[in-house]
């Protein structure tokens, strides 16, 4: 006897060690694969990031040569140019000039001149008259430049302006006659405080840490740095030059092909390790960098794999503890009990998760569909079924990212909420919602619901911050009023409402009585 039960132990023992073996490899497994998506998913944030605010600096240029193109293309400028020496075209040409430039944010000049750059009208009315190249190699250099660019604008780059001594996005355009032959040009200079800005908005959730800079690929200097100090300068970093060296081969040659996108790894100059995500915004021959601490980027992911591998050696030890009580039949009765509370709780908490939106914690479309029919309204009463939907939201996260388009679902559940306290606010799909109103069935009632609407609607209308800036939303709007048999169909018929118009117009609430 005491031979088999030694046996047993030992066959026991032997399980219990391949057991642990087992969770261990398992665990090391699992945690480090973690860690590894949760790193990777660190730097698509960033890559995702760094790519929408290089979208925002595209387009903060892109303005500015729409911005030129429509000036080149008044008949003030062209008349002047075909007749330059005319008193009255002169004049109105520059009272053109002045009026059009109040209109540009961050303009330091707009101007149109000869083809040989003397100024007939300029946003400073003391500079026509002068000639801005007296220089033939470079005046030859701009009308090569401008004629390369056709009917399309001639970007110098970012300069330092002789006239302001600041810096600014320098263009050109060529004006043509109705011969296709070139009579005279306009210039555009905008301060680069636009684009200062626009990088300062970081936004990143989580990364304090970061900033963003931009580096002219042509003279491998800085235009905006988180340090006022390196603006102007060359980067230090051998990754940033070795990059800006490739983007002058592919210009020159176009032998070399210049990736759009990538990563590397550089010791700051307090010697701390660090990430840099950098865009290579081709158009204008720039580079731009996001970058952060390392140890804030992967700081989810280390927080992680601690707290696995912690977790897991915990889990360990319960085993071994559980299987010293194993010999203990009531006390691994207790566990068992003890377990199984867990559990319930466990259910419970899974039975409310299944009624709750778990972004915006608004109650979801199953919650409706099951409260729907046992909504009964008392004598003189009924239902208000608010229908609002963010118009245009796919586009929202396809422009600014998800965290972005997130944001505005929150806020639309908070907003709702603040204009109706007593209702229950509902979503009921990805960007719809229901608030269900009880109130009175009277004009009053109707009346105070429509204005609460509007209330509501001029409130979503305000644009909201978020990670990607501040974002506008459209909204479609629609409420209905049912006393009874009311059911998940409210929502069907007030989609069918919004279905049949665009955004919704301020004060004009489309209204539904289906009781009619």
């Amino acid at each position: 006897m005491g031979k088999n039960r030694n046996r047993q132990k030992s066959a026991m023992n032997r399980i219990l060690v391949m057991q642990l073996i087992l969770m261990l490899l398992l665990l090391l497994g699992v945690s480090f694969f973690i860690a590894y998506k949760t790193r990777q998913n660190a730097l698509d944030q960033m890559s995702a990031l760094n790519g929408e605010r290089a979208l925002i600096i595209n387009n903060y240029v892109d303005n500015a040569e729409k911005t030129l193109i429509a000036y080149s293309h008044a008949k003030q400028i062209s008349a002047l140019l075909k007749d330059p020496d005319n008193e009255k075209l002169k004049a109105e040409a520059q009272d053109y000039t002045e009026e059009f430039s109040k209109d540009i944010p961050f303009i330091e000049c707009i101007y149109v001149s000869q083809w040989d750059t003397k100024v007939m009208a300029h946003t400073n009315p003391l500079v026509p008259g002068m000639t801005t190249r007296n220089d033939p190699d470079s005046l030859a250099e701009l009308h090569d430049g401008m004629t390369k660019a056709g009917r399309g604008v001639y970007d110098t780059g970012i300069i330092i302006s002789p006239a302001s001594g600041k810096q600014i996005i320098s263009m050109y355009k060529a004006v043509y006659d109705e011969n296709h032959h070139a009579i005279g040009l306009v210039g555009l200079g905008i301060f680069t405080d636009g684009l200062v800005i626009d990088l300062k908005k970081t936004g990143v959730s989580g990364l304090e840490s970061s900033g963003y800079s931009l580096v002219d690929a042509a003279t491998d200097r800085y235009v905006f740095n988180s340090d006022e100090y390196m603006i102007g300068r060359e980067p230090k970093e051998q990754e940033i030059l070795d990059l800006t060296a490739t983007a002058r081969e592919y210009l020159k040659t176009y032998s070399v092909e210049a990736p759009k996108s990538g990563m590397f790894e550089y010791r700051n100059e307090s010697g701390q390790n660090s990430l840099a995500n950098w865009y290579y915004l081709e158009d204008h021959n720039w580079y731009l960098f996001l970058t952060d601490l390392k140890s804030e980027v992967y700081g989810l992911s280390n927080s992680m794999l601690t707290f696995l591998l912690v977790f897991g050696a915990l889990l360990i030890g319960l085993m071994l503890v559980f299987h010293l009580l194993n010999k203990r039949q009531e006390a691994t009765n207790r566990k068992l009990s003890s377990q199984i509370v867990k559990t319930e709780k466990t259910k419970e908490s899974l039975t409310t998760a299944m009624f709750k939106d778990i972004l915006t914690e608004a109650d979801n479309r199953v919650s409706f569909s099951m409260v729907a029919p046992n909504l009964k309204s008392a004598k003189d009463s009924c239902f208000y079924f608010v229908f609002v939907n963010v118009a245009g939201f796919s586009k929202i996260n396809s422009a600014y990212g998800n965290d972005a388009g997130d944001q505005i679902l929150v806020a639309t559940v908070e907003s709702l909420r603040k204009v109706f306290p007593n209702g229950t606010v509902y979503r009921t799909g990805s960007d719809e919602f229901i608030v269900v109103i009880p109130s009175e069935d009277s004009k009053e009632g109707y009346e105070s619901v429509i204005n609460s609407v509007n209330t509501a609607h001029a409130i979503l209308l305000t644009p909201q911050d978020t990670p990607a800036g501040s974002i506008t939303a459209d909204y479609k709007i629609a409420v209905a009023k049912k006393t009874s048999g009311i059911d998940a169909s409210v929502i069907a018929a007030l989609k069918d409402v919004t279905n049949r118009i665009e955004e919704a117009e301020f004060g004009q609430v489309q209204f539904i009585d289906l009781d009619d």
